[in-house]
């Protein structure tokens, strides 16, 4: 065992080197980054326009977020019948793990999809990546699923970002990284979690990353510093939906383990880190959050880009889109970076979609652009952050009630979704389960003048 710990370290440091030396002194730092998730393989048609994008944007470093594949099984929505899928009479599970043998073939649909061969052909492009739940094998799962399926899983998933044979990834449970790239002094890190592996179930409030995987971060975070480091998280880390849809629906996030995202806040500070930056996906949807009252003492951003093809208004016809977009507005938020620069009033966005980083080197002092893109490479929401006000303590202050008095808007990047008043954070479950009251009663009145009426013409004719 001691030997193998020793082959892997040797190995990991050779692996980090090597990408450290490919854009090294003398040669272009990187610039332009591009990530994405959620991109069903069937909907071959439905990713030409975003690939090319992508490519038109002329990314230096494209990064799979997860769900790269929808590789378990979905079964029909039934209420009713002999396998019911969803309801109060559920007997059957929605989605089911495939076998291996399909999980190869819609990897191989995935890699050949000529949009995507485009991509993985662009001159000087490095793609990485890690897995959310449907790559990983089954829907919202964790540490439950079996153990080979994991690990076949995993083997496919780095066969498929053509991952290096002798790369520590290959030998680890759990597909973490990290990279650097770039010259000294501009460097950019990124690290790529694995939330699923060793995740605990969901109502636990129990780990995500599980203990080696965190020893892993913490050595990364505490390791020679980069001007910008990237934390890529598959599930949102800053922002926690949940905690204003429920009771209707729930999403996967780190503010649905408390204890495990202060820990990552907490490891963060601690290693007095500068520069860093989230990036996720998950949820179908775009967005640019923002937490202020991290202990780092400065804002901590999240750039989710969700999906390349699986977004929220592709599941309902064009005429409800509107309605998509009201009740996205009318859930509360708190973590969300609203202003005029997004394209639609809630500042999400539920079309296919990609992020997009660009970093100006040039300028004094250095700003990171961070964009979602439309599948016409349009933004639709977007955020300027420089690098100056990513500096770790430079606001400590920032907790004090004063500040929190003096600015509205560090308040409102502040107040954690759950600590809203009830009447604001269920308000889109009163305002459902109020709706359909009011249908029902208006259904009952209607029944009961059709039979009244239906009475009257009886009574009338029998007198006839």
């Amino acid at each position: 065992m001691g030997y193998w710990w020793l082959w892997w370290g040797l190995t990991a440091t050779v692996v980090e080197l090597t990408v450290v030396g490919g854009a090294g002194e003398g040669l272009i730092p990187l610039s332009r980054i591009a990530f994405g998730s959620c991109a069903n393989q069937s909907a071959s048609q439905e990713q030409e326009a975003i690939w090319n994008a992508i490519i038109s944007f002329n990314p230096q470093l494209f990064i799979w977020m997860g769900d790269n594949i929808y590789g378990d099984i979905k079964r029909p929505f039934r209420v009713f019948g002999k396998e019911r899928t969803i309801g109060p009479w559920k007997n059957v599970a929605r989605f089911v793990p495939s076998s291996p043998q399909e999980m190869s073939s819609r990897y191989l649909q995935a890699k050949s999809n000529p949009g995507y061969s485009r991509l993985r052909r662009h001159p000087n492009l490095t793609i990485i990546g890690t897995w959310d739940d449907h790559d990983y094998g089954l829907n919202d799962a964790g540490k439950e699923l079996s153990f080979p399926t994991k690990t076949t899983n995993q083997k496919l998933l780095l066969d498929f970002l053509d991952e290096p044979r002798n790369s520590p990834r290959r030998h680890q449970q759990g597909v973490y990284a990290s990279y650097t790239f770039g010259p000294q002094g501009r460097q950019v890190k990124v690290i790529l979690l694995d939330t699923r592996y060793h995740r605990d179930p969901l109502s636990s409030d129990g780990t995500i990353l599980g203990d080696s995987q965190w020893t892993w971060l913490e050595k990364e975070l505490n390791s020679t510093p980069s001007a910008i480091t990237i934390i890529g998280s598959s599930i949102q880390v800053i922002s926690n939906i949940s905690a204003t849809t429920g009771p209707l629906f729930y999403m996967e996030s780190w503010g649905r383990f408390p204890k495990e995202r202060e820990r990552l806040f907490k490891v963060i500070a601690d290693s007095k880190r500068d520069g860093v930056i989230f990036i996720s996906g998950d949820v179908h949807f775009g967005e640019i959050t923002r937490f202020d009252c991290a202990a780092t003492g400065y804002p901590l951003y999240d750039i989710t880009s969700s999906g390349l093809t699986q977004a929220v208004e592709n599941t309902v016809p064009s005429v409800l889109h509107l309605l998509i977009r009201f009740v996205a507005w009318l859930t509360p938020t708190t973590m969300r970076v609203i202003d005029r620069n997004c394209r639609y009033k809630s500042c999400t966005f539920g079309q296919p979609n990609f992020g997009a980083i660009e970093i100006d080197w040039a300028t004094t002092p250095v700003t990171v652009r961070s964009e979602i893109r439309d599948r016409s490479g349009q933004p639709v929401a977007s955020v300027n952050i420089s690098l100056s006000d990513l500096k770790w303590g430079k606001n400590m202050n920032i907790n004090s009630s004063n500040t929190l008095k003096k600015s509205a808007n560090i308040s409102r990047h502040c107040s954690l979704e759950v600590s809203l008043p009830w009447i604001v954070r269920y308000r889109l479950a009163i305002l459902f389960y109020s709706t359909l009251a009011v249908l029902v009663l208006v259904f009952i009145g209607l029944c009961c003048v059709a039979k009244l009426a239906y009475r009257k013409c009886l009574n009338k004719c029998k007198h006839d």
